[in-house]
């Protein structure tokens, strides 16, 4: 750390830590020193970009922010992620997460799943549904994840409106929402508020079999009855229609001979679990792009300069 602030044109204390370096950039974090005495410190983050002058590497202040307290006790290292500078992608914080269901939440569960083993660089701070006897409030209700019901409805009255869901997920300061199963068109007031933060997963490769009642087996019977020979899961931006928000990525699968709904909702959920976490991982990293003509693109962590 000598060595580093010397880079830098400053003395660095002994509390800073180190957390992590890329080839354009670095990341220290630094407690505040007036608190030091405390056991409760506030952390800020702070970003050191590289120039290159001959054979030197020149370090400069980029950058900082304020993370939050944290025991200087017994601390653990927090989770941050680096990008080089040339890929116009900065660092980022871990990602706050709203997830909505309406049945048994396997792709809600695959991304809670990766966000544990932090394959997501983000948290899943609540679940909405319209069914709250379902699965997938009964998971987030075992993993202490808040569950709101909405819509409102004569059998949920109880259940939030539009406007108050709106308010909810802005207090919990959500940064994305992912559809995961939930049968109900999302209201224009959520899309206006979140605008190309919220994403859904669908079971066939749209525009193809999409739209007001394509969901579950019905989808997997129409392919089949169509003599497709090939379906998968679509993973999309949500506009304020069925299915027709811009398309993030696919997974083509391919449809046997004899096969039933059931089988080939099992091969394409199973492509589902992996696309989706796939998806959010570069959503959470702020690793999808948008080309002039409004098509999201994802870079690659390993090649920035590739987008796919």
């Amino acid at each position: 750390m000598e060595a580093l602030g010397s880079m830098i044109g400053t003395s660095l204390p002994s509390h800073t830590k180190f957390i992590s370096m890329s080839p354009n950039c670095l990341t220290i974090r630094l407690a505040s020193r007036d608190v030091l005495s405390h056991c409760k410190v506030p952390y800020r983050r702070q970003v050191l970009t590289k120039t290159f002058s001959g054979s030197e590497v020149v370090l400069h202040k980029a950058r900082s922010k304020t993370w939050g307290f944290e025991c200087r006790c017994s601390a653990q290292e927090m989770e941050s992620y680096v990008a080089t500078d040339n890929t116009s992608r900065s660092l980022t914080q871990r990602k706050r997460l709203a997830v909505f269901v309406s049945g048994g939440g396997s792709n809600f569960k695959a991304i809670h799943e990766a966000a544990k083993e932090g394959l997501v660089h983000g948290d899943i701070m609540v679940l909405v549904t319209d069914k709250p006897g379902c699965g997938g409030a009964e998971y987030a209700r075992d993993n202490q994840i808040p569950v709101i019901v909405f819509p409102r409805s004569m059998s949920s009255p109880d259940a939030v409106s539009a406007a108050e869901l709106v308010a909810t997920l802005r207090n919990f300061e959500v940064d994305f929402l992912l559809l995961a199963g939930f049968l109900k068109l999302i209201p224009i007031e959520l899309v206006q508020a979140f605008p190309r933060s919220i994403l859904n997963i669908h079971p066939s490769l749209l525009p193809a079999f999409g739209g007001k009642g394509f969901y579950g087996l019905k989808v997997h019977k129409a392919v089949i009855g169509s003599g497709a020979r090939y379906s998968g899961p679509t993973v999309h931006f949500v506009d304020e229609r069925y299915d027709t928000g811009r398309i993030v990525a696919q997974r083509v699968v391919p449809v046997l001979a004899d096969d039933t709904a059931e089988q080939l909702a099992a091969r394409v959920l199973h492509q589902e679990h992996q696309l989706y976490v796939e998806v959010v991982s570069a959503l959470c990293e702020d690793r999808i792009v948008w080309r002039e003509d409004g098509v999201p693109l994802i870079c690659s962590r390993e090649n920035p300069n590739k987008l796919y």
